[in-house]
């Protein structure tokens, strides 16, 4: 990573809030608009070079173009209490930020025949919550309450042709992250932490690392293209400012996730197709220890967010309308990341989304230029807690609520 290019993600990432609690857990659903406007299906297709980032081998089918969009999304999140023996009974909005913007932009070129390779610059997942009314204040927490988690990714890819149906590609991301908590003074002291001082408050810390990723797309029969993709964990270095936060003294790796796909083109107007995919959350401590744990905030078994691994399945559709207009839909389903028994500490992170109905369009500018539009609805999800409140913090139950609408825009110029 050139400090010309790390300095273009840092100034990004600190002019635009560019991720807030995304939709499958904190991945999004979709890496880029055209993926979006069918609820996140991509691994056997060849949607645009910001693709690269789901499916490197896709780059061999795109030929040589130019890719940038921009994402608005808007979550609803929010919490209650109820039955709380420290007086914490109420309803709490966690809106205080947002809405937010996501850029993406990418480039792919055709070397060859057989070779191309491509830039990906998008926006994988993050978390965002804020509440004016500090569900934590009871406990002796005061001002606002709420987590910052932004994330951006650069994947460098190549492809390879193989023979006339099969390619296989290979890609190194760099991720760019930084964190920000305020309002956790309760959990400040040594009592809750190993590291009193690095749980809140502190201001914004930045951690980065590389990773991964290994694709292949193979055309089984002239109507059924198939894919599979793997991305490896990323291990970042730590949020310092934080290391009495997050478990392993302010580790936050980005989980594995793997998946395959296929697309069916049923006639020259319509092509189905479908993903599954799977995120493990659970590998990475501060995301899935349990809480409360036998050990302290921060600590290496110290507690986390609790959260599953999840399996995302998608469904969606592509109709060419004419020349000029192309048009998708989709449905997704993911499992539910957050276990009923860890709801309060995810009241900073309420990922409760499941199901997402989207819909999108390209329309062809000229032979060169096109501009592709989805909309995304991120059905409304409730998670009522079970015995996930701790004695010790007066018991009783916290809920989680969430949906959320996504609209995003992208250009592309083929050369």
């Amino acid at each position: 990573m050139t400090p010309a290019l790390r300095s273009t993600l840092v100034l990004t990432l600190a002019s635009l809030p560019v991720a807030a609690q995304a939709t499958n857990g904190y991945f999004m659903h979709g890496s880029s608009v055209k993926a979006q406007g069918m609820a996140g299906v991509s691994l056997a297709l060849a949607h645009d070079s910001i693709k690269s980032a789901s499916n490197p081998a896709s780059l061999i089918a795109l030929g040589s173009q130019y890719d940038a969009g921009l994402t608005f999304f808007d979550p609803n999140r929010s919490a209650d209490i109820n039955v709380n023996g420290f007086g914490l009974d109420g309803h709490y909005d966690g809106n205080e930020d947002g809405p937010f913007w996501i850029p993406e932009a990418g480039f792919a070129r055709r070397h060859n025949d057989r070779l191309a390779y491509g830039l990906a610059m998008y926006a994988n997942g993050g978390m965002n919550t804020s509440y004016a009314n500090n569900p934590f204040s009871n406990f002796g927490s005061s001002g606002s309450a709420g987590v910052d988690l932004s994330q951006m990714f650069v994947t460098g890819s190549v492809a390879y042709k193989l023979n006339e149906r099969h390619s296989i590609g290979a890609g190194v991301t760099y991720v760019y992250q930084r964190f920000a908590a305020e309002g956790l003074q309760a959990f400040d002291n040594a009592g809750w932490s190993s590291a009193p001082g690095s749980v809140t408050n502190n201001g914004y810390d930045s951690a980065d690392g590389w990773g991964l990723k290994l694709g292949w797309q193979g055309q089984v029969t002239d109507s059924l293209t198939l894919g599979a993709s793997w991305s490896s964990r990323i291990e970042t270095d730590r949020f310092e400012k934080y290391s009495g936060l997050f478990a392993e003294q302010g580790g936050f790796d980005v989980p594995e996730s793997y998946g395959v796909g296929f697309a069916w083109q049923v006639n020259p107007r319509w092509t189905l197709a479908g993903d599954w995919e799977r995120i493990e959350y659970s590998e990475v401590k501060s995301v899935g220890n349990a809480f409360p744990a036998n050990a302290p905030l921060g600590a290496s078994q110290g507690p986390g967010f609790g959260w599953q691994d999840i399996d995302v399945y998608k469904l969606g559709v592509i109709y060419v309308a004419s020349p000029k207009l192309t048009l998708r839909a989709g449905i997704s389903h993911a499992d539910q990341p957050i276990p009923a028994s860890q709801t309060l500490l995810n009241i900073l992170a309420p990922g409760v989304i499941q199901d997402h109905a989207s819909f999108g369009a390209s329309w062809q500018l000229s032979p060169k230029q096109s501009l592709t539009f989805s909309y995304t609805r991120a059905l409304e999800e409730k998670v009522k807690g079970q015995n996930s409140i701790p004695g010790m913090l007066g018991g009783g139950e916290a809920n989680l609520n969430m949906s959320q609408n996504i609209v995003g825009v992208a250009w592309q110029y083929r050369f």
